[in-house]
């Protein structure tokens, strides 16, 4: 039986944020196995695979927390640099994390704007981290940012994030990293630990990413969360691929097998 990268269903569309023959080790354990990956413009894709198959680590390096070992990567065809966190913000990419890195303490407006909060004009004699805060234009980029995702739930921009909900704050989150002009937006385990109601709440925001032509990444052990929303399923096992398939040409089993054993590809299909 061998194991390969395939694609499973239909063709492909033109990827926006791809890498190829990704490597990273941690001293003596190989935690990327030249593995590919890619995503599109209005597409979510799922990426999934069981504890230790490289999903956290293919995150982080997508995200330039991780340098790479080896392998490129390619923003619509063209090759960039990927060294540090801040060449992926510079290229539009932006991950949320499970922790989501919120100010309990501040409002929404804030949290939206925080590391980039625009100050009143008038004020250049003094340094800038003196300047006053342009109150006002926070309120109303913030405002911009969550009708851009119809955050239905969220009365106001003023509220404070320790008093909202977790699928709030989830929203927040995710809209705070579409605000930064970015093109592509990865999340980590985005329903984890939500109830019913507030997993609702974010699966139907990141539908709404697709809606505003980002290229979204998926990442979730929940199956019912990524049949949802994911457009194609990417599957990792001990650091290398196994397929990419349509989600609507597969289900859930033959995901998990993908996940657990991988794929025949004399036969094509999961091992």
């Amino acid at each position: 039986m061998t194991f390969e990268n395939t694609m499973v269903g239909q063709a492909a569309p033109p990827a926006h944020l791809a890498v190829r023959g990704i490597q990273k080790r941690f001293g003596g354990v190989h935690a990327l196995r030249g593995v590919d990956f890619e995503v599109a413009r209005g597409e979510v894709m799922a990426l999934v695979g069981d504890n230790g198959a490289g999903k956290s680590t293919l995150m982080k390096v997508l995200a330039g927390a991780h340098l790479a070992d080896d392998g490129e990567f390619l923003l619509d065809g063209k090759p960039v640099e990927m060294s540090t966190p801040n060449d992926a913000t510079e290229l539009g990419i932006q991950i949320v994390y499970q922790d989501l890195a919120l100010c309990e303490n501040l409002d929404v407006s804030a949290n939206l704007s925080l590391g980039a909060e625009p100050v009143k004009p008038g004020w250049s004699f003094l340094p800038h981290l003196l300047r006053p805060l342009d109150d006002l234009e926070m309120e109303v980029k913030a405002k911009k940012a969550i009708d851009k995702l119809e955050v239905r739930t969220l009365q106001s921009v003023r509220a404070k994030v320790g008093g909202l909900s977790g699928g709030q704050r989830q929203a927040i989150a995710i809209a705070r990293a579409v605000g930064t002009e970015s093109s592509v937006v990865m999340l980590d385990e985005p329903t984890a630990a939500l109830g019913v109601a507030q997993t609702r709440q974010v699966l139907e925001v990141v539908k709404r990413l697709r809606e505003t032509n980002h290229a979204v990444v998926y990442i979730s052990h929940n199956m019912r969360d990524i049949f949802e929303v994911s457009d194609r399923i990417t599957v990792l096992r001990h650091g290398s691929n196994v397929a990419t398939y349509t989600t609507s040409d597969t289900n859930p089993d033959e995901i998990v097998v993908a996940m657990t054993r991988g794929l025949d590809t004399e036969n094509g299909n999961a091992a």
